[in-house]
């Protein structure tokens, strides 16, 4: 199997601009992330924002002299530096974006350095606004934010609900570095060449299941897998990055908290909760994608008291119940236009590992199914790569071993083939 594992953001050019809001303390954490997962950054601060955060910090930790307002025009430049930098970043993330600076970018105005860098840019910008609850729910803040987000290549973080620096708790907060750095990760993974940032997601709705359940043996033991949930959620932020909604139903995960935000999260412990929480959500989803790791066995009933160290294996065996088909049961529950996507986890050689994966496509009546070998060396469960085949009918395609983000675009780019496919076959 291909394997292709350099990671999304090395070597990407970043342009990292901060503006006027308590929020930009928390920017250093996101050029120091951004570094580390090697890209090449520069930092841009405005006037309002250089009072909150170091200049010096950010030069520091970006390697890199640290962009002011004064700096736009240098007599000794060959260039505006407002187009110097507009031309050199590939990516630039607005971080936080204050009420002013989203006036004067929605507004077209070009009064300052970062405000001039935001109309001669060409390249996707990551927008995460931050400020007070007030101030980001009057209607000329929301008619602003929804103006940018009319502009090509721009990937909107909604500010998160939260205790404020003003003591105020409510929607305002900057969306936490750590899915920034993931949101500008997936704008380079999907593909090998330039940046995209195209909402081709919008106005679709996503249901995606993700990480292990556990079956309870006893109070205080339980069955369950290795799953993390990592394929899932990177699934579900990669197609809300991309403009969808997404509710993701889970089990208990091995992830940073910082991952769920901005997707509607319903947690489930065993298959019965996970369940019953992805059949109230079937009816309003487009896309159901069941990454989820379900226990196949549970308890008939769950005895109330810990059972005794030596009383245990005489306890488990017997009294175990098989977990219905979840996938083939919702499967056979959507719509003809809405989409399945399964997973299935498989060991053994190529060859047979095909064979097996298109008869439980088939049986579960999944429109694609994602076979990963989970019995290889460097790959599978957990930070580790992934990759496979996708199946679908009367076809079959490798997917080379690459991060987990790249494979959630990539399976997010056949979804949108095979609802296209779909729609023409109706329409002929």
């Amino acid at each position: 199997m291909k394997t292709e594992q350099a990671s999304p953001l090395c070597g990407r050019r970043v342009l990292v601009a901060v503006s006027g809001s308590i929020a930009a303390v928390k920017t250093p954490m996101l050029v120091s992330a951004l570094v580390k997962a090697g890209a090449e950054v520069r930092c841009l601060v405005t006037s309002s924002g250089a009072a909150l955060v170091s200049p010096v910090a950010l030069a520091s930790l970006s390697r890199h002299r640290c962009y002011l307002e004064k700096d736009q025009w240098d007599p000794a430049a060959s260039r505006p530096l407002h187009i110097e930098l507009a031309e050199w970043a590939e990516l630039t993330i607005v971080a936080p974006l204050s009420a002013s600076s989203l006036a004067r970018w929605s507004q077209g105005s070009a009064d300052g350095l970062l405000a001039s860098v935001l109309l001669a840019t060409e390249g996707p910008v990551i927008a995460a606004p931050a400020m007070n609850t007030a101030m980001w729910l009057h209607p000329a803040v929301q008619r602003n934010w929804q103006q940018i987000q009319d502009f090509p290549g721009v990937v909107p973080l909604l500010p998160e609900s939260g205790l404020l620096a003003c003591d105020r708790v409510g929607d305002g907060r900057m969306v936490d570095p750590l899915l920034i750095e993931l949101a500008a990760a997936s704008v380079f993974s999907r593909g090998p060449g330039s940046p995209v940032a195209t909402l081709d997601w919008s106005q679709m709705s996503v249901l995606v299941s993700a990480g292990p359940t556990q079956e309870a043996i006893d109070p205080a033991r339980f069955l369950s897998n290795r799953s993390s949930g990592r394929m899932g959620v990177l699934l579900a932020q990669a197609a809300r990055f991309r403009g969808a909604t997404v509710h993701l139903v889970h089990g208990p995960l091995d992830l940073p908290d910082a991952w769920l935000e901005g997707l509607q999260c319903t947690p489930a412990r065993n298959a019965a909760e996970l369940s019953s929480a992805l059949q109230r959500a079937l009816p309003s989803a487009d896309v159901l994608v069941m990454t989820a790791a379900v226990a196949d066995l549970r308890r008939d009933v769950a005895p109330e008291h810990k059972v005794a160290k030596q009383e245990l294996q005489a306890a488990l065996s017997s009294g175990w119940a098989e977990v219905p088909d979840l996938l083939a049961h919702l499967s056979g529950q959507c719509r003809p236009e809405q989409l399945v996507l399964g997973f299935s986890a498989l060991t053994g050689d190529d060859t047979h590992l095909l064979e097996r994966a298109e008869s439980k496509r088939l049986a579960k009546g999944c429109d694609l199914m994602m076979v990963n070998p989970v019995d290889r060396e460097g790959q599978g469960f957990g930070d580790q790569p992934n990759g496979g085949w996708l199946l679908g009918n009367g076809w079959s395609r490798e997917l080379p071993v690459t991060a987990k983000l790249s494979l959630a675009n990539q399976l997010l780019d056949a979804l949108l083939n095979a609802r296209d496919q779909a729609a023409a076959s109706m329409e002929s």
